[in-house]
């Protein structure tokens, strides 16, 4: 018997385990994946705009900003803060993407 305590995914991949297989599941799985990969790149696309504003703006790559504003040289501008936060949202989401899409660099 399957416990009650099993997340979805769990209950899924204990019966792909077991052997079973279903083209629904894999169609639905797919999609999925597909929505959530289009997601991403949305929300990828729409921090890159925002923190390229910050490169034009301030006359620096968003690597080397980021490195010298998490050593403190830069100062506590809220431009920087912004700026930061957008560049780690879109690093997470990037992160995101290497996974949602392995083949596709």
């Amino acid at each position: 018997m399957i416990s009650p305590t099993l997340e979805p995914l769990q209950i899924l991949e204990l019966l792909y385990r077991q052997g079973y297989r279903s083209n629904l599941i894999d169609r639905s799985l797919n999609k999925i994946i597909e929505l959530e990969r289009a997601n991403n790149l949305k929300q990828a696309s729409e921090l890159q705009t925002k923190w390229q504003a910050y490169e034009l703006q301030y006359h620096m790559a968003s690597d080397t900003f980021y490195q010298r504003f998490n050593e403190g040289s830069l100062g506590d501008d809220m431009d920087y803060f912004e700026w930061s936060v957008f560049y780690e949202l879109w690093q997470s989401v990037q992160e995101r993407l290497q996974v949602l899409q392995p083949n596709r660099q």
